[in-house]
C-alpha cells in the first residue's frame, strides 16, 4: 500500500514538472516589452559608441549578438512592428562596423516584413548604398487594375 502510493506521489510530482515545463516554454515565445526595452537600450548604448569612435568590447560585440538572435527568433514566432526600429538600427550599427552581410540581413527583414513602415524606405536606401540589388515591390492594387483591362 505504501508503494502504491509513493509511485502515485512520485507519478503526479513528475507530470507537474513536465506541465510547468511547457506552459514555461509557451510563456517564453514571446519577448515582453521589458526584453524589447532592454534590446533597445542596448541597440543605442552601442550605437553611442559607434558614433563616438570608442571602439566595442567583445562583451558589446555579444550583447549586439545575442539582440540580433533575440530579434531573430522573436521573427519566427511572430513579426511585431516593434521589431522594425531595432533591425533598423541594427544593420545601422553593423554597417557601421563594416559587418555587411548582418546589416544586409537586418535591412532586408525590415523590407520583407516591415515594408509599410517608413523604416522600409530607408533600409532599401541603406541595401542600395551598399550595393545590393534591391527588387522593387510591385503595388497589389495596380497589378489587380491592368489584369482587368
Amino acid at each position: 500500500m505504501k508503494k502504491a502510493l509513493l509511485i502515485i506521489i512520485l507519478g503526479i510530482f513528475v507530470i507537474t514538472a513536465f506541465c510547468l515545463d511547457a506552459s514555461a516554454a509557451k510563456k517564453a515565445k514571446k519577448v515582453s516589452a521589458e526584453e524589447i526595452q532592454a534590446m533597445s537600450d542596448t541597440i543605442d548604448n552601442l550605437t553611442r559608441k559607434v558614433y563616438g569612435n570608442a571602439l566595442l568590447s567583445p562583451d558589446d560585440n555579444r550583447e549586439l549578438i545575442n539582440v540580433k538572435i533575440k530579434l531573430d527568433n522573436q521573427m519566427l514566432v511572430s513579426p511585431d512592428i516593434i521589431l522594425a526600429p531595432l533591425y533598423y538600427k541594427a544593420g545601422c550599427i553593423y554597417r557601421l562596423r563594416e559587418m555587411n552581410q548582418e546589416s544586409i540581413e537586418c535591412f532586408q527583414t525590415i523590407l520583407e516584413n516591415f515594408s509599410d513602415t517608413a523604416l522600409a524606405p530607408k533600409a532599401r536606401a541603406n541595401l542600395k548604398a551598399m550595393g545590393v540589388e534591391v527588387a522593387e515591390v510591385e503595388d497589389k492594387t495596380e497589378e489587380g487594375e491592368e489584369e482587368e483591362e
